[in-house]
């Protein structure tokens, strides 16, 4: 720590540097680089920077009137590195904490975009095969991936007359309409959820954009509902589905 003073102003010359990533700059203030491109409609590193001294200056300051008008609260983060260690106290704790969550949300953001990309293929695959769906009326595009050496997909198309309309598959909690507002400007016309709040579903109704919530009570059969409005030839469900899922299993997976 170079014997240096650890306070509220060290922490912001130290971790709101400019000569720092934009993307770090940002979670260290508090905030995402999606959220300042949310607000300003622009993520450029001046604009972070602007964002990000901004956000953390307000945040101090509510903390700081938290910690003034709670007399009774406590708070001690010890870190230690190297054998060196340095106590927080309240204020810087909290500064802290609310970084690490701000990191927590994101790292956890991106592993569920590529959870939901991966899942992407074989779910609508598995979706297509259980309505009988022709094989000519699907399809995935894939890109090869130089740096990870296997081809990696891009988007999956429902196919009708030489029209091509795009899947999208989204692992989302209820009530998290940045994820549909994502999809309205892809222009997709299916879009398959985990999850979806009401919101989400009348503002994708509104734009007769087709969506399927997978968590819900037989959720998967508003998928037959979206071939019928695109025009897909398909076959009802049979009674049967465990054994006809796992034969559409070994078949995607073999």
């Amino acid at each position: 720590l170079k014997n240096e003073n650890i306070s509220i102003d060290w922490y912001k010359k130290v971790f709101l540097n400019p000569n720092l990533p934009a993307k770090e700059i940002a979670i260290n203030s508090g905030l995402n680089k999606k959220t300042i491109h949310n607000m300003f409609n622009s993520s450029t590193k001046e604009i972070i920077i602007d964002a990000a001294n901004e956000h953390y200056d307000v945040l101090y300051e509510s903390i700081k009137k938290l910690v003034e008008s709670e007399h009774e609260l406590e708070l001690t983060i010890t870190i230690k590195f190297n054998g060196v260690s340095v106590d927080l106290n309240v204020s810087e704790s909290l500064i802290v904490i609310n970084t690490l969550a701000v990191k927590r949300a994101e790292l956890r953001g991106g592993l569920w975009s590529t959870a939901g990309k991966r899942v992407e293929n074989p779910l609508m695959k598995t979706l297509c095969k259980l309505y009988s769906v022709s094989e000519e009326n699907y399809k995935a595009k894939f890109i090869k991936d130089k740096a990870k050496g296997f081809d990696r997909e891009i988007d999956f198309y429902l196919l009708k007359d030489d029209k091509e309309y795009l899947c999208e598959v989204k692992l989302m909690g209820g009530g998290n309409p940045e994820s549909a507002d994502a999809v309205i400007a892809r222009a997709t016309n299916v879009f398959v959820a985990d999850k979806l709040s009401t919101q989400n579903k009348n503002q994708l109704d509104s734009l007769g954009i087709n969506w399927v919530e997978m968590r819900s009570e037989n959720g998967y059969k508003r998928f037959k509902l979206a071939l019928e409005n695109i025009g897909i030839s398909h076959n009802d469900l049979t009674e049967d589905i465990d054994n006809k899922l796992e034969i559409i299993f070994k078949e995607i997976f073999a």
